[in-house]
């Protein structure tokens, strides 16, 4: 049978629906452990055998050494984490990648009883296919059944593609032009070079085996043709992460170029010590004809044995990527404590709103620590601390600027609803947190000025305002981790607290214009009380707003302004009653402060 148009259109049409297939269940998979694998995988890389593993598992289940790979060079071009941690994971990347060929392997079970025909992808894919239909066509609500029925319709797509390949290729066994073609890539150079090129071109060294596999079906591709092909393969899926690798930081280049030279060295070792044996004892098994289980064996064995061969010697390939991409003078890579977050993870939606999600945790810490820091400067004034103030109301900026340009970036994307909800309480809490550390700063300039004037309040001054300091500092404190624990009953009791302090610094104000007429304090000192007063209120309107947004967004309430308004009888007793226990707490002086 001779190769006409329409095996070629077939044979295209085949990779197109095999490349979308995977696409689609890797998406489907990716948004279905929602980014639960890449977090455990940024955190448990301190030994490296755990970082091989967690590779090799990862990869294992969004079916991509390249996803994985780019990810780390995400990871490391963010600071988030080191290039030695690198290195074990794209080693279990290469491990991982393997399962693809196991799976369409399958597709070359022999056998005419019923139990081996089911094995059979051919036999149980449109069942996969329905499944994965109905499960889709029956959500509305973007839940999990949507993902369980991306994954199973895009198997199905995948091995359907698989099976129109390896038809269209089938009319190929006789054909002299294709065995002619195939027996020049049992030179190991040729073969070597057309496995890259083609991984390098789709991008994908799963594809390219898979592509490989349904050649084999033919039984023109004789062993000795199809193992340098695969060889080549595990370097050409390299420029997927060196691609990335663009305009980051040189740890991030030096990251891809650690899985360039692991696959790279793991080749020209694996053929060199192959060949030179091949030479002595002739490998008979190289002119069989290569099958799809074959060509998953030799897949996982090279892998394997790279990793085994290399796992010591994971320093070296740190310093020769070190070598490769070299300082310069001036360089400064990213710390781990920069707020930075790499657009690479924009691909994988859910993982990428967990990553926001720890920045605005840390952002929220850093918020709290500056408001702690500057009401200690204005109980007791040390320059260092004003200093240390300025320090974090600066990197808060930083944190929104960030943040907010991310999450505007990240909205375009398919998310999911529970993101959709945690992704509007960042945003909308993002200018809040922000204009606590300016607050925060306004209140230490304040201890500055009465420090540079050599002015002090008196002491009743002083026992109203530490313990009105004390309410502002327990807001923050609640507001934040309420935020960060994303605890809608802890955010319950933020707004009796803020009234409270309104009502303190009420009480406040009046105290200090009954010591003006008594001649106790100045007219000067009234100024600098009255711009604390108002940065501290400032500061509780501020938690107040955070804690609206998590009650009002999580329990998808329209207007947050009328949430305190619907509640009922029992829950307005139950807030006047928490706020009468809290006056009691912070002593403003003579009176009681009411709502």
């Amino acid at each position: 049978m001779s190769v006409d148009i329409f095996n070629i259109l077939s044979m295209i049409g085949g990779l197109s629906l095999f490349l979308y297939g995977m696409s689609t269940m890797g998406n489907g998979l990716a948004r279905m452990e929602g980014g639960k694998l890449e977090s455990v995988l940024e955190k448990l890389t301190s030994k490296k055998i755990f970082a091989v593993l967690l590779g090799a598992g990862v990869t294992a289940v969004i079916q991509s050494s390249s996803a994985t790979t780019v990810m780390v060079v995400g990871f490391v071009n963010s600071g988030i984490m080191k290039l030695s941690q690198a290195v074990g994971i794209i080693m279990g990347a290469n491990v991982g990648t393997t399962i693809t060929s196991w799976i369409l392997s399958l597709a070359g079970i022999e056998g005419s009883t019923v139990w081996v025909k089911l094995l059979k992808p051919s036999s149980f894919s449109p069942v996969m296919a329905l499944i994965g239909t109905i499960l889709m066509m029956s959500d509305k609500g973007g839940s999990k059944k949507k993902d369980i029925g991306s994954i199973l319709i895009g198997f199905a797509i995948l091995m359907f593609g698989m099976e129109t390949m390896s038809s269209a290729v089938s009319g190929l066994k006789n054909n002299p032009s294709f065995a002619g073609i195939m027996t020049s890539f049992s030179n190991p150079v040729l073969g070597m070079i057309a496995g890259a090129v083609i991984t390098a071109v789709i991008q994908s060294s799963s594809a390219s085996v898979g592509i490989l596999q349904a050649l084999c079906s033919t039984g023109a591709v004789c062993y000795s043709s199809a193992l340098p092909i695969i060889m080549g393969q595990n370097i050409g899926t390299c420029i997927t992460s060196i691609i990335s690798s663009i305009g980051a930081t040189k740890n991030a280049k030096r990251a891809a170029m650690i899985h360039l030279y692991f696959n790279l060295l793991g080749t020209i070792l694996f053929m060199g010590i192959f060949y030179a044996i091949n030479t002595f004892v002739d490998f008979a098994f190289l002119g069989l004809s290569a099958n799809a289980a074959g060509i998953a064996i030799i897949h996982t064995l090279f892998n394997v044995l790279g990793v085994i061969v290399f796992y010591p010697f994971t320093g070296l390939l740190v310093k020769l990527s070190e070598m490769t991409i070299r300082d310069k003078v001036n360089d400064k890579e990213l710390s781990k404590d920069e707020p930075a977050i790499d657009e690479r993870f924009l691909e994988k939606p859910a993982f990428a709103m967990e990553i926001c999600r720890k920045r605005v945790v840390e952002m929220a810490h850093v918020t709290e620590e500056s408001i702690n820091v500057a009401l200690s400067d204005l109980m007791n004034y040390d320059e260092g601390k004003t200093e240390q103030v300025v320090k974090l109301e600066s990197l808060v900026d930083r944190y929104e600027d960030v943040l907010g340009s991310y999450l505007v970036k990240l909205s375009g994307r398919n998310i999911s609803k529970e993101d959709s909800r945690s992704m509007s309480v960042i945003l909308h809490s993002l200018s809040d947190m922000e204009r606590i550390s300016d607050h925060a700063l306004g209140i230490s300039n304040a201890a500055k000025e009465l420090h540079d004037k050599n002015l002090s309040f008196s002491e009743d001054a002083k026992k109203e305002i530490s313990a009105v300091c004390e309410a502002v500092n327990d807001i923050c404190y609640l507001t934040l981790k309420s935020f960060w624990k994303k605890d809608n009953e802890a955010a319950l009791h933020v707004e009796p607290l803020e009234q409270v302090i309104d009502a303190l610094i009420s009480r406040i104000k009046e105290n200090h214009i009954t010591r003006l007429k008594a001649g106790k304090c100045s007219i000067e000192m009234g100024f600098i009380l009255e711009d604390i007063l108002i940065e501290l209120e400032r500061v509780a309107d501020h938690c107040s707003n955070i804690a609206l947004e998590m009650l009002t967004i999580n329990e998808n309430k329209l207007n947050m302004h009328e949430y305190y308004r619907d509640m009922s009888d029992s829950e307005r007793d139950e807030f006047n009653t928490e706020y009468e226990n809290l006056i009691k707490k912070y002593p403003v002086g003579p009176g009681h402060a009411t709502m």
